[in-house]
């Protein structure tokens, strides 16, 4: 649906691009969250909305993004495998919020796609 894409490509290269920003040592956000589980927490965030805003998707589409999201977490898992259990900054989570935003529309353009 979305990984296979060339737009994938270019979000997982964009991620790599900014790898110093998750290897500088900032000042760690109140809550403490680790960069992993603000990573999750944004991205099914995007992908609860995006399931709200389609209701028309049937469960089988449901589904294959389900299993993509799972793809795309384990991608950012690799990339970020030396600091994904380290304390996020503002910095890094506006990053990764503008990632998952990305992914969003990844999917938005795939349903759009699909539903014509």
């Amino acid at each position: 649906m979305v990984t296979d894409k060339p737009g994938y490509e270019h979000l997982i290269q964009f991620l790599t691009e900014h790898l110093a920003l998750f290897e500088q040592q900032g000042t760690p956000t109140s809550h403490r969250k680790t960069l992993g589980v603000i990573i999750e927490e944004q991205i099914a965030e995007q992908i609860i909305q995006l399931c709200l805003q389609h209701t028309e998707l049937e469960t089988i589409h449901r589904s294959q993004i389900i299993r993509e999201v799972d793809g795309i977490m384990y991608d950012f898992q690799e990339v970020l495998a030396s600091v994904i259990e380290k304390p996020a900054t503002e910095e890094q989570i506006e990053l990764i919020n503008e990632v998952s935003l990305l992914i969003k529309n990844l999917f938005d353009t795939a349903i759009a796609h699909l539903m014509d």
